[in-house]
């Protein structure tokens, strides 16, 4: 439980070395590097246009790994996420160096490639959409762009209902009656190129002179032009747009089939997004350095221990100038030091907030509380086995996981047997299953003793129990504050804003246990005498004038100072329903049970037999794998909601800065450090 001691470190090189420094530290990975202060004739330097460039590297990179990853799937196993990163030697590093513009050129190539298929495609779409459009057209033996002789002019177009051609003879001359041009009517000769049930395709002739009048008619009759506008026959179109269609697909094909076989480039690929990646990195570290003409200077934080690993490996084999300063009175960045126990929920501290200046580090406290709640949130021995045997399994199969991957999965091992102890001391092997196995196929009646007793038949008494969890649980987080008082040495605070508040919880609760009613409604096995529920109340209320008296000390006027100390006192109902709140342990604990019984009983619908034996089996594996998943979920948000909300709320206000070393972090190689 600890906050790595960390020092200030001021490295001064010169700018031609630059470039081995960053690469040494960044292989190092233990300064957290911070602006430098450019007041002393430094200045900064400007690297966004690098930056923008490896970007834009890293990005064809990366899109000409996704387009592999469409045409060509990497072959993956169920585990893949557990191996890790595969590990590169410094030789093989400096190898694909050398060829990072060949392997550019190659992912803008599979690039290209892709960005071809996609304008294929389109084309394909269009040309098909063409197709569509003249089909109805094709019988027609001019131009779709006819539009008459010497001496007459042509019309092409479509009505949107079925006409033959005696009925749109009809319709033509009724139009030509309407708008007064009755000299058209036998002068306008139409002919219909192809029809359908919502569609009539025509082209009308008339004699030039009466062009004008002749459109008129039939816009007003509903004409309306072809869509597509193509010089030569549609039936020529036709075969034209069909052997276009035919030569872009057999070129899809090829580009496709090169995208396929380029997949031998895809570690050349993965290597240079975490090379480009590094660089980024390195660029935004170079604006914050300090630069003169021939000297950069650097800044940042590490911890303590790893002082001397830097100084010797620096000046070992480059010219610079180290200086480490203690760093006790700066905002240092947190690094946090646990055990095994412990470290595996640093990343759940992390979620609400890192320690901040002179806060100690939570998280073994946490620990003992965290995994304790989650498996009697959880509470069934079964799960509990099972997350264990899982857990166990990937930890000990891929050793070389991610640091993340590796403690979330510590975290549910441990989750994992404190589900098991509890679902022993409760009696839940997936929830009754044994009993109603036993009973269904085998006709015998089977029980399994809960090793304490069973919170679905005595739910009060799993009440009480969790209220005394929370109760242990929140005085637990009160003694983190006393302990951090007192560390400081803030003594007075330490009586005032913890001893009085002990005082009068405590002093509260043991006068409760005194009370016969109080006992009858708890369903408790014990009264406390009332000379000890007396002298209780005298220290509860000793604790709640403490609390009135002092509360408000930092006020000077008397009279806010007892207001605030009355409004502090009254916070005491908060303490009522931090403990209340503790009853959501009966309610999870009670909601594992009660659905892992609902699909036993389901399964067991079925009665015996072969067939009943398949039923149970599939509602027995699909029920369980629900609850478990849904249960799951619950215990780990409703923890962590007990651990932010009524423990941290007593003693932790958090606001630390996260230590983010500059480091090689890459998503696909670990580069080994010579």
């Amino acid at each position: 439980m600890a906050v790595l001691p960390m020092s200030r470190v001021n490295i001064f090189g010169l700018l031609k070395d630059r470039k081995k420094i960053l690469e040494a530290l960044q292989r190092l990975g233990v300064i957290d590097v911070k602006t430098f202060d450019t007041d002393d004739g430094f200045e900064k330097v400007e690297t966004a246009v690098f930056q923008a460039r490896f970007q834009k590297a890293k990005a064809d990179a990366a899109q000409a790994l996704e387009v592999l990853g469409r045409y060509s799937p990497e072959e993956k196993s169920l585990f893949s996420s557990l191996m890790g990163l595969e590990r590169l030697s410094a030789p093989e590093y400096e190898s694909h160096v050398s060829r990072r513009d060949e392997i550019l050129g190659k992912a803008s190539y599979i690039v290209g490639l892709e960005k071809e298929i996609a304008d294929l495609k389109s084309e394909i779409i269009n040309l098909s959409s063409n197709i569509d459009a003249l089909s109805p057209w094709k019988g027609l033996g001019v131009s779709m762009r006819f539009s008459g002789t010497k001496k007459t002019a042509a019309f092409l177009g479509t009505f949107s209902e079925n006409y033959d051609i005696d009925s749109l003879k009809t319709y033509f001359d009724e139009c030509c009656e309407k708008k007064e041009l009755v000299e058209l009517k036998e002068n306008v000769h139409f002919d219909i190129v192809s029809q359908s049930e919502n569609q009539t395709c025509v082209m009308a002739v008339c004699i030039k002179e009466l062009a004008a009048m002749c459109e008129e008619v039939l816009r007003y009759m509903g004409l309306v032009s072809p869509v597509v506008d193509v010089d030569g026959t549609p039936a020529e179109k036709i075969t034209e747009f069909e052997e276009r269609i035919k030569q872009a697909k057999k070129q899809l094909a090829e580009n496709e089939e090169k995208i396929r076989e380029s997949e031998e480039s895809r570690d050349d690929l993965k290597f240079i997004v975490d090379y480009f990646d590094m660089r980024i990195e390195k660029y935004q570290v170079i604006e914050r350095l300090g630069h003169s003409k021939r000297v950069f200077g650097l800044t940042g934080y590490l911890p303590k221990k790893d002082t001397k690993k830097l100084e010797n490996a620096l000046t070992a084999t480059l010219d610079v100038a180290v200086e480490f300063a203690d760093a006790d009175g700066d905002d240092v960045p947190v690094a946090l030091k646990n055990n095994g126990f412990a470290a595996p929920l640093e990343g759940v501290l992390e979620t609400f907030s890192l320690p901040g200046r002179g806060e100690v580090d939570p998280t073994s406290a946490m620990a003992v509380f965290y995994y304790f709640l989650f498996g009697l949130m959880l509470s069934d021995a079964a799960y509990g086995f099972l997350m264990v045997l899982l857990c166990g399994f990937a930890l000990w199969k891929f050793p070389k996981m991610k640091s993340g991957m590796k403690k979330s999965l510590k975290m549910y091992l441990y989750c994992g047997i404190s589900t098991t102890f509890w679902g022993v001391m409760f009696g839940g092997y997936f929830g009754d299953a044994i009993q109603v196995v036993a009973r269904t196929f085998f006709n015998k009646e089977v029980v399994i003793k809960p090793l304490w007793f069973s919170p679905m038949d005595e739910p009060m008494r799993m009440l009480v129990f969790s209220l005394f969890v929370g109760i242990i649980h929140i005085f637990a987080g009160l003694g983190m504050k006393l302990y951090s008082l007192v560390r400081t040495k803030q003594w007075k605070d330490a009586i005032y804003d913890v001893i009085f508040w002990y005082m009068l919880v405590g002093g509260a609760i043991v006068y409760l246990l005194s009370m016969q009613m109080f006992v009858d409604m708890t369903n408790l096995s014990f009264i406390l005498p009332s000379a000890a529920g007396n002298a209780a109340a005298i220290v509860a209320v000793i604790g709640a004038i403490g609390i009135a008296i002092t509360a408000g000390r930092s006020s000077k006027n008397p009279g806010k100072r007892l207001a605030k100390g009355l409004y502090e006192l009254y916070g005491v109902t908060s303490y009522l329903s931090d403990i209340l709140s503790y009853s959501r342990l009966l309610a999870l604990g009670l909601a594992t049970g009660v659905i892992a019984n609902v699909f036993n009983k389901m399964g067991s619908m079925f009665g015996g037999g072969i067939f009943g034996a398949i039923a149970f089996t599939i509602v027995f594996v699909v029920g369980h794998t629900l609850n478990i998943g849904i249960n799951l979920l619950g215990a780990y948000v409703h923890t962590n909601r007990l651990q932010f909300v009524e423990f941290f709320g007593k003693f932790y206000d958090g606001g630390g800065e996260k230590y983010e070393p500059f480091r090689a972090d890459t998503a696909y190689f670990e580069i080994e450090n010579n």
